[in-house]
Order: structure tokens, then C-alpha cells, then sequence
């Protein structure tokens, strides 16, 4: 595996991939590698397609008041289990070289940015979109690949790709989980052991209120029971809410395809998680 820092050394790696006739495959990361990103490099490898994975920590979606600084970094780890997972390349440019002296160009995103995480995290999405248009641009990647638990931040990224009229094909990759069916996260190591176990009752909250949603309850005492739990489990809620699967619009129609969300912190730790209505969760 050939690991780039430097942009006109990956713009030339490109052209010899595309010498040989391959298609380019991207996997965006922010590093601290786990389970769920080689899901979306072993979802990537194809005949004929050679996977780049970026690691950027990117300023630019982190608040003021969130964990920039403590976000966990293993370059070297995360190198290993690229390489190992058969990846082709790693990008990982320095913050100045994504955002040399003078950047001012910002993307934003309307419609399904706007709610859930985007009303929590303002300015999340506006850093999001810009810097996955970055790689886009940097790689000239013909797919790219990215983990459904982040659901509404590939709603974001599958929005702006229509509107800019973006020649790269968008996959989402179902969530992966522990065997007590909590989401990979990065954050997930911020949980100490008493926090960790009490983490479960996220996942379980949202499949018991997806069930009772799809099998025609009401979706609003649904949405209420899973609050409770949460609560009773520990948990700060942010929002647990249902939503349109491809717009995120609220009261969604129950003929369209339904997406269950939520976000509540254990601790200091912000943990989000979804669940599609209709699904075995």
C-alpha cells in the first residue's frame, strides 16, 4: 500500500491507476479505524477498481465545544489494517494542504441538513460537504463509500452529488455492530465499562420502536417509549425521531421508505444511531 501525503504525489498515483485501466474507489475517514470502515474498503474492492482511503481529521465539521482535540489518532495502527484489509492507498494530507493559507470557499447543503444533527451541530455539515468535495476533486474517484450509521450525513453527501451534478457513484454501507448490537463508532472508546454496557439500550430502544412502527403503531408513542428507555438507561437524549429516508422531511409518508433516528449522550460521549422502518432490528 503507497501512503500520500502530498497532493500532486497522489494526483500522479491516480494517473498511473488509471494508466492501467482501473476505476478509483474512495473510502473518507477520519481515522481511529475500526470494524465498520474495512466493511467499506472489503465493500470496495472490485476487479478492476483500486481503493484509496483518506485519514484527515477535518477541523472544519468539529464545534467549537467538541472533541477536536481529544479525537482519537493511530496513524500507524490504522496504516496496518488498511494495508492489511487491501487497500491500494492511503491519503493523508496534512490540515495544510486541504486548507492552505487563504481557503474560502464553503459548501452547504440545504433540506436534510437542516435538522437532527445539523440543528445540534451547527456549521457540521457545511464542514462535511466541503471537505468530502475535496477528496472528490483530490482523488477523482469513480465510487465512494460511506457507513450508514452516519445516515444523514450520506443524505447530505448523496444531496449535494445530484445537485453539483457530480460524476461519482455513492454507496451506503449497512451499520456495523458488536455482537450486543451497538454501532462501530470511533467514539465508542470514550465509554468506560459500566458506560459501554448501558450503551445497548440505544440500539434496543430503536429496534423495539422500528418494529412497532412498521407493524402499523403509533409512531409518535413509539417514538416516546424509546425516549423513555433511553432515559432509564442513562442516556441524555438529543432527538428520536422518523423521518423520510431520502429527504429526512418529518411525518413522513408510511408508503415511502421510513428512516428511524437518533442521538443521545452517555457521559460526554455523543453516540447516534438508525435504523431503517420495515427492517429485522
Amino acid at each position: 500500500m503507497l501512503t500520500v501525503r502530498d497532493l500532486q504525489a497522489l494526483r500522479e498515483a491516480v494517473a498511473a491507476f488509471r494508466a492501467d485501466g482501473a476505476s478509483i474507489a474512495l473510502v473518507p475517514t477520519m481515522g481511529a479505524l475500526h470494524a465498520g470502515h474495512m466493511a467499506l474498503v472489503e465493500a470496495a474492492r472490485r476487479p478492476g477498481t483500486k481503493v484509496i482511503a483518506s485519514i484527515f481529521v477535518n477541523p472544519r465539521q468539529f464545534g467549537p465545544n467538541e472533541d477536536l482535540a481529544r479525537y482519537p489518532r493511530r496513524e500507524a495502527a490504522d496504516a496496518r489494517l488498511l494495508a492489511e484489509g487491501g487497500c491500494d492507498l492511503l491519503w493523508m494530507p496534512p490540515v495544510e494542504v486541504m486548507y492552505p493559507r487563504g481557503f474560502a470557499t464553503n459548501i452547504s447543503v440545504g433540506g436534510v441538513s437542516e435538522g437532527f444533527d445539523g440543528a445540534a451541530r451547527p456549521g457540521h455539515f457545511d464542514g462535511v460537504a466541503t471537505v468530502v468535495t475535496k477528496l472528490f476533486n483530490q482523488t477523482g474517484a469513480d465510487t465512494a463509500y460511506f457507513g450508514e450509521k452516519d445516515y444523514q450525513q450520506l443524505a447530505v453527501i448523496r444531496r449535494f452529488v445530484a445537485d453539483l451534478d457530480m460524476p461519482i457513484a455513492i454507496v451506503g454501507v449497512p451499520t456495523q455492530r458488536d455482537d450486543d448490537g451497538l454501532a462501530l463508532s470511533s467514539r465508542n472508546i470514550y465509554l468506560d465499562e459500566e458506560q459501554r454496557a448501558k450503551a445497548t439500550a440505544l440500539p434496543r430502544a430503536l429496534g423495539v420502536a422500528a418494529r412497532a412502527i412498521g407493524r402499523g403503531d403509533d409512531p409518535e408513542t413509539a417514538l416516546a417509549e424509546a425516549r423513555v428507555a433511553l432515559v432509564a438507561a442513562g442516556f441524555e437524549v438529543d432527538y428520536v425521531a422518523l423521518a423520510d429516508a431520502e429527504t429526512l422531511a418529518a411525518s413522513p409518508s408510511a408508503d415511502r421508505p421510513r428512516r428511524l433516528l437518533a442521538a443521545a449522550r452517555m457521559g460526554a460521549t455523543r453516540l447516534i444511531d438508525n435504523v431503517a422502518i420495515g427492517s429485522n432490528s
